[in-house]
């Protein structure tokens, strides 16, 4: 398959939860006019970046539901469980473990770490949390590549250091700093401030 840009990476996921809910419906096929609206892109776009699959589909009876579904999650090696590591339980972390769409969307939070992992927590978590001491061996145990990362600011680039030195290489930054990561290791940010005041323009 040929290499995929990262925009058409995001739209493939939105496509996919366009086609999850198709699924649900037992909807078999659904024509690109249809699933570029549900989407939100334009039809020519929706194909466009469905070319990256070869050939696909049947003019006049549109896409196959399954078949694209599990054309897109193997492109975005969802079709199964793929391990994630969590570091930083604090408020924030906490919620995300809690979280129970992960495993639906094919990531399981295999391992989460705190630099006081034994501080009482509100609520009861799914799995113990291990000690920042331990972070490579937990990385290298659980064979993890990708990390959320949920710390303060002030320790996040020292613990995305660790992390790509033995191995990571995709990182969902909560941190609100901009990482410095080698060419290699993909880093998204959220940055909830950020997309708030993005909607605070348009809200006014």
């Amino acid at each position: 398959m040929k290499v995929i840009p990262r925009r058409s990476i995001y739209r493939l996921s939105v496509y996919l939860r366009c086609l999850e809910r198709l699924r649900e419906n037992k909807i078999l096929t659904v024509s690109s006019e249809a699933l570029s609206k549900a989407a939100g892109v334009k039809p020519t776009q929706l194909r466009k970046d469905l070319t990256y699959f070869g050939q696909f589909g049947t003019r006049g009876l549109g896409y196959p539901v399954n078949e694209l579904s599990e054309k897109i999650m193997d492109a975005l090696g969802t079709n199964h469980l793929q391990p994630v590591i969590l570091v930083g339980v604090g408020n924030l972390g906490s919620a995300l473990l809690a979280y129970k769409g992960f495993e639906k969307a094919g990531f399981e939070i295999v391992a989460a770490i705190d630099t006081d992992p034994k501080r009482k927590r509100s609520k009861e978590l799914p799995l113990t949390i291990g000690d920042i001491a331990e972070l490579e061996s937990f990385v290298q145990s659980k064979k993890v590549k990708m990390a959320i990362l949920t710390v303060p600011a002030t320790s996040a680039q020292e613990v995305v250091n660790r992390l790509c030195a033995v191995g990571i290489t995709a990182i969902l930054n909560f941190a609100p700093i901009i990482l410095q990561t080698p060419e290699h290791v993909i880093v998204n940010n959220v940055n909830l401030a950020i997309e708030l005041e993005n909607l605070s323009y348009f809200a006014r």
